[in-house]
C-alpha cells in the first residue's frame, strides 16, 4: 500500500478535485470520501465579496501532523488535503480533502476528523470581505 499521506499541500494556484481523488485512489479501498469546501456568498446574514487566506510558514507541518492523527485513529489506506491561500473569489475551492478506507463508515469517520482537526489546528487564517465594506478574521490565534 505504502505511504498513507499521498498528498498535502498548500498553493495558490486552484485547487483540483480530480487531482485530490486520484491521489487517494487505492485498489483495496472500498469507499473514498471527499470533502470540498467552497467561497459561499454570504456569512452571518452578511453578503461575502470574496476573501483571503494566509498560512503561517508551518502550515504543512501542522497538516502533517493533523494527518498522521487521522490515519493512526482510522483505519485509513490514503489521505490527501490541499487548502487555498490568497485572494479567492465566491464559488473557488478553498479546501479539498479525502480519505480511501476499506469500508463506507471508516471513510466518513476519517474525512470528518481530517477536516475538522484542519481546521481546529492548522494556521490557515481567514479574511473576509463582505459587500458592505466590512470586513472580518476567522481563524486568529
Amino acid at each position: 500500500m505504502g505511504e498513507v499521506i499521498r498528498l498535502l499541500d498548500v498553493r495558490e494556484q486552484p485547487l483540483s478535485i480530480d487531482e485530490v481523488f486520484a491521489a487517494v485512489s487505492e485498489a483495496g479501498s472500498g469507499a473514498t470520501v471527499l470533502f470540498v469546501g467552497t467561497v459561499r456568498d454570504h456569512d452571518d446574514g452578511k453578503g461575502v465579496g470574496g476573501l483571503g487566506y494566509s498560512a503561517h510558514p508551518t502550515v504543512t507541518d501542522a497538516m502533517r501532523a493533523v494527518a498522521e492523527r487521522v490515519a493512526a485513529a482510522h483505519d485509513a489506506r490514503a489521505l490527501a488535503v490541499v487548502h487555498r491561500v490568497g485572494d479567492l473569489a465566491v464559488g473557488d475551492l478553498a479546501v479539498v480533502v479525502a480519505a480511501s478506507c476499506a469500508h463506507r463508515g471508516e471513510a466518513f469517520a476519517a474525512a470528518r476528523d481530517l477536516i475538522d482537526d484542519l481546521k481546529a489546528t492548522v494556521p490557515i487564517w481567514k479574511h473576509q470581505m463582505f459587500e458592505d465594506g466590512s470586513d472580518e478574521w476567522v481563524g486568529l490565534p
